[in-house]
């Protein structure tokens, strides 16, 4: 019998106290954990690293998680990646322009630490199985329903 490889996580947020957390707990829970502290590292490290999961901010300077979203969906080979938005954004918008963008989950800041690594896991179970388009229209149209 194998052992499944640990998921691998790319972090991207421009706030060392968020990579910190973050990467403290996903380690914890049995996980690689890649960092990146911009939109530039991260696509950079996604090329490089092929991480199953992105957890991405919104809010960084020069290249925001928005742009980062839709370089890596326009790609072949990382438009399947799945995403987490972790993010001080707070507006129902927001939340539908992150599932526009493909992400599978929508985590708002401040957030439970211990709880990340569940969403992760959720994310990367839910993409493995296929059912990603499915999961984001759902949710999509939970959001503009109201």
């Amino acid at each position: 019998m194998t052992t499944a490889a640990p998921l691998r996580v790319l972090v991207v947020d421009d706030e060392p106290s968020i990579r910190t957390l973050c990467s403290i707990n996903l380690e914890l829970a049995g996980m690689d954990v890649l960092l990146a502290t911009s939109g530039h590292e991260a696509l950079a490290a996604v090329t490089g690293e092929a991480p199953d999961v992105v957890v991405l901010d919104v809010m960084m300077p020069r290249l925001d998680g928005w742009q980062v979203a839709a370089r890596l969906r326009e790609r072949d080979e990382t438009r399947r990646i799945p995403l987490v938005f972790l993010t001080a954004r707070a507006e129902r918008s927001d939340e539908v322009r992150a599932y526009e963008l493909g992400a599978l989950a929508f985590v708002r800041k401040p957030f439970d630490p211990l709880g990340l690594a569940s969403v992760v896991r959720e994310v990367a179970d839910t993409a493995a199985r296929g059912e990603a388009e499915s999961v984001v229209s759902a949710r999509l149209a939970a959001l503009r329903q109201g």
